[in-house]
């Protein structure tokens, strides 16, 4: 994690171009951050502290000894030699990568990246999939990390490390980052909430739509308070949960199922939706309800990036104008396309077979990178 050579310059962001039209999607990433993705055994799994399944801060001492004991505890891949995957990774940014690259959306990408190895790993894995990073503000020192372990069934742990990250300040933000944009998706951080707020309220001054994910069900347990503030606040216009977040969000209540959540976000959202796994999604505008079942020919190998490529679906179908279900059609494709290989980037096979099945729904693509 140390700082690069001059040989190694890290690549600037994206400049933005005289006349280029302003991102038709934002994604608010406060820390650039890298995935090291693994196929490993239960007994790894159960070393580790907090929750099999959820996603839980640690110290850069627990993510390099969990990184260290990787290669005894690997499952065998048929596909991939490596024992990690490194890629350019957080929710946003999957979600963000997704529109581009599988959709032909114009997005861009708020955050900080820092100057090390993992930086420019970020930056040239973002922007070779077409990101407009000109909003992404580089600052020496180090960028975020993550290790994703995956079970043999295909269910990850997330273990991010962002306490000595670069990120974004709450003063740094501008209008001009937001403005001519239709949509900003944002994930909820209680340690990012000020900045969170201010970017609501930068994005609502300019016209703009926001889309919230409730991250993991660790943090809407333990932080639950501020975020049911940030959802009463009427701001929100989408928002997604799994369905782990979403009985976390209605713990306590006498009904905690799914749908119940589903009308409670409803309730302070124009467009709510509860993603169920292999049992595929609900979601909810207005009098209008959608129930989609998962796509059976996922062949699930893992769950990494699944609710953020769902994200990138819906949000395609919403920018396209399409109905409820048809939006949640397409994130069931697009979800489904992720979870085919190791890590929460879709590669291109993948894409073809997400294609494929779009098709068969009778659904068209438009704007499809070739």
């Amino acid at each position: 994690m140390g700082m690069m050579g001059a040989e190694e310059e890290l690549p600037r962001p994206l400049p933005k171009k005289d006349g280029q039209s302003p991102p038709l999607i934002l994604g608010l990433q406060p820390s650039a951050l890298v995935d090291h993705v693994a196929r490993v055994d239960w007994s790894l799994l159960d070393q580790i502290p907090g929750d099999r399944g959820g996603s839980q801060r640690v110290a850069i001492e627990d993510l390099e000894h969990i990184l260290s004991e990787v290669n005894t505890h690997m499952l065998p891949l048929a596909d991939d030699l490596s024992p990690i995957r490194t890629i350019a990774g957080g929710s946003v940014a999957n979600t963000i990568r997704g529109l581009t690259a599988g959709f032909g959306v114009s997005c861009g990408l708020i955050g900080a990246c820092g100057d090390d190895k993992q930086g420019c790993l970020f930056v040239r894995n973002m922007s070779s999939n077409g990101v407009n990073l000109s909003r992404l503000r580089l600052k020496k020192g180090p960028t975020g990390q993550c290790a994703c372990l995956v079970d043999a069934v295909g269910n990850r742990t997330m273990r991010p490390c962002l306490s000595n990250a670069v990120k974004i300040e709450v003063d740094e933000l501008t209008r001009e980052d937001f403005k001519g944009s239709k949509w900003l998706a944002l994930r909820y951080g209680f340690y990012s909430l000020e900045l969170i707020h201010m970017a609501i309220r930068m994005a609502k001054q300019e016209g703009v739509f926001v889309s919230l994910d409730l991250a993991s069900f660790e943090m809407v347990r333990d932080f639950k308070s501020p975020l049911l503030d940030l959802l009463e606040g009427g701001n929100i216009d989408l928002c997604f949960a799994n369905e782990d977040e979403a009985r976390e969000l209605l713990r306590g209540e006498p009904n905690t199922d799914p749908e119940a959540a589903l009308v409670f976000l409803a309730k302070h959202c124009q467009w709510a939706v509860v993603t169920l796994g292999p049992k595929g999604c609900i979601a909810k505008h207005g009098k209008q309800i959608a129930r989609v079942p998962a796509i059976s020919e996922a062949d699930p190998t893992d769950a990494t990036g699944a609710g953020d490529l769902f994200a990138s679906g819906f949000l395609y179908g919403l920018v396209k104008g399409l109905s409820l279900e048809n939006c949640c059609q397409v994130g069931s494709c697009s979800g489904g396309s992720v979870i085919r290989s190791l890590g929460g980037e879709v590669k291109p096979e993948n894409w073809l077979w997400m294609y494929k099945q779009m098709q068969i729904k009778g659904l068209s693509i438009t704007d499809v990178p070739q």
